[in-house]
């Protein structure tokens, strides 16, 4: 049985890491999913530049200012505007992943190029799994490039991914730019989710190098 949108909602209200969030203030449960991976694997350190790309509503934000500290800066990217963070080491941009030039709007607001670059972002789902596949690895696919174009030589990429047939030429792409490349499912994911996120070690110098500053 599909349960209703009243029964959805009290479903996820109820549920362990949407109240921890709550009480921790933090603005989504998907916060913890970065902050397990990054305990487990240390991709994101103190001091680093983090770019976040689909960031709204700043969970990950949140995370990922904690990990690099004041001395670190952070860049979230979304369609949607996010709520402004206080910290002046925390900017957020409205841009569109696909825009031509976003690689361009990224690196104007950075100090350098980035340390990590993480992505939770995720397309509206239609219920349709192949379409809902495809465009996830679509999204993931564009981050890819534009991490390749923003991040130092051995800096970090961590993105989300559906579970489906493209999954394994996705990584395969991954693999051919990066040192060492993982498949990571933290606890937060819900265990029913077909959700896991790719990390990715160290960016091989050679990958689209657009002049280090």
């Amino acid at each position: 049985m599909i349960p209703t949108p009243k029964a959805w909602i009290r479903e996820r209200k109820n549920e362990f890491y949407y109240k921890k969030a709550k009480a921790e203030n933090y603005r989504s449960r998907a916060t913890y999913k970065l902050v397990q991976a990054n305990e487990k694997y240390g991709f994101i350190k103190r001091g680093d530049i983090v770019v976040d790309l689909g960031a709204a509503p700043g969970g990950w934000i949140q995370a990922a200012r904690k990990m690099t500290g004041k001395h670190g800066f952070v860049l979230g990217v979304d369609l949607k505007p996010i709520e402004p963070f206080t910290q002046e080491y925390i900017r957020t941009i409205v841009a569109d992943l696909m825009e031509p030039d976003i690689v361009e709007q990224i690196l104007s607001f950075l100090p350098h190029k980035a340390d990590a670059v993480i992505s939770d972002a995720a397309p509206n789902i239609t219920g349709v799994w192949e379409v809902d596949h495809a465009r996830q690895i679509e999204l993931a696919t564009k981050a890819l490039e534009i991490a390749e174009c923003i991040l130092k030589p051995q800096g970090n990429f961590f993105v989300k991914v559906f579970e489906g047939d493209l999954l394994t030429d996705f990584i395969q792409n991954v693999k051919a730019h990066f040192e060492a490349v993982k498949i990571v499912k933290p606890q937060a994911s819900r265990a029913k989710s077909s959700e896991m996120y790719i990390l990715a070690i160290g960016l091989k110098s050679a990958t689209r190098a657009t002049g280090e500053s």
